[in-house]
């Protein structure tokens, strides 16, 4: 099953971008291409354009006379919309340094690796970059609720952004449990719900 199909069900939003992943393509190309009026093909192009998924690349002048015709392409972070290698490529690689390092050595890469996703966070009090953190887990897939303690925060999920990585790897949380600590600036503790296959999100995050 080709991508657009499992993504869109072989619906006309679907097919617009299977073919603007071949090349930028004008109104007419895609009307001519899908049998579709161009007015049809215009209202597709701008849910996906709103969505993110295409960008209006630059203009194609069709002969000597009237208006340049625009051209629209795919934007260039969409195809990770449809990608799905990430989840299995990350796994094998933990996998894979789990086979050739200590646990320690494992914990350690882990880490680093969430420091090296933080983002930079200029907030300046402690509640703001805990709304910060939470509202950067949610974005990263993980519907997250923001729960106030007696002795700091806590982040809940409804799920987790990294589900199959941490079904067969559950020492993958520390990337996600360092990455809150590092746009914090606080001490993360991870205990993560893991006990069925959705596993789901939960940070506590020291107030001190």
């Amino acid at each position: 099953m080709r991508w657009w199909e499992k993504h869109f069900g072989g619906s006309t939003r679907g097919r617009v971008v299977a073919l603007l992943r071949r090349g930028p393509h004008t109104v007419e190309e895609l009307a001519a291409k899908l049998e579709l009026t161009d007015n049809a093909v215009r209202a597709q192009l701008a849910s996906l354009e709103r969505d993110g998924v295409i960008v209006a690349t630059g203009q194609r002048r069709e002969g000597t006379v009237g208006k340049p015709a625009t051209l629209y392409a795919t934007a260039p972070a969409s195809d990770t919309l449809f990608s799905t290698a990430y989840a299995p490529t990350l796994s094998a690689l933990i996998a894979e340094l789990g086979q050739r390092l200590t646990a320690s050595e494992l914990r350690t890469i882990l880490k680093a690796t969430g420091r090296r996703l933080a983002p930079a966070d200029s907030a300046k009090t402690f509640k703001a970059r805990v709304d910060n953190a939470a509202r950067l887990l949610a974005d990263l897939g993980a519907d997250a609720d923001l729960v106030a303690k007696s002795n700091g925060y806590e982040i809940q999920s409804h799920g987790c952004p990294l589900a199959q990585a941490v079904n067969a790897h559950p020492q993958t949380c520390r990337i996600v449990e360092q990455l809150l600590s590092e746009v914090t600036d606080a001490r993360v503790h991870e205990h993560c719900d893991r006990s069925s296959d959705r596993p789901k999100c939960a940070f506590h995050i020291d107030a001190a």
